[in-house]
């Protein structure tokens, strides 16, 4: 198996990836996906959309084995959360 390698910083990656969502891909994916993934090339466009990240990119790389995928959570602002916070108010 061949261990892929980015091509492109962190910055030019995520301009990319932030571009061609918001240009091409989220018209297409947002209604009655929201919550889903979405795993975009940043260099050709093409995408796949699954319920989790893993199917989402493995069915990219099939497609195009050489892929630099974007990931982003439809409707959300980031894929994952980090830490933890309380449902609750405190007073």
């Amino acid at each position: 198996m061949a261990v892929r390698q980015p091509r492109y910083s962190k910055e030019e990656f995520a301009k990319r990836g932030d571009a061609l969502y918001e240009s091409e891909v989220r018209s297409q994916v947002e209604e009655g996906n929201h919550g889903k993934i979405v795993a975009i090339d940043i260099e050709t466009g093409a995408f796949e959309v699954a319920d989790d990240i893993l199917p989402a990119t493995n069915r990219l790389f099939e497609r195009f084995p050489d892929a630099q995928p974007w990931i982003v959570r439809i409707g959300h602002r980031s894929v994952d959360r980090f830490g933890s916070r309380s449902l609750k108010k405190t007073v």
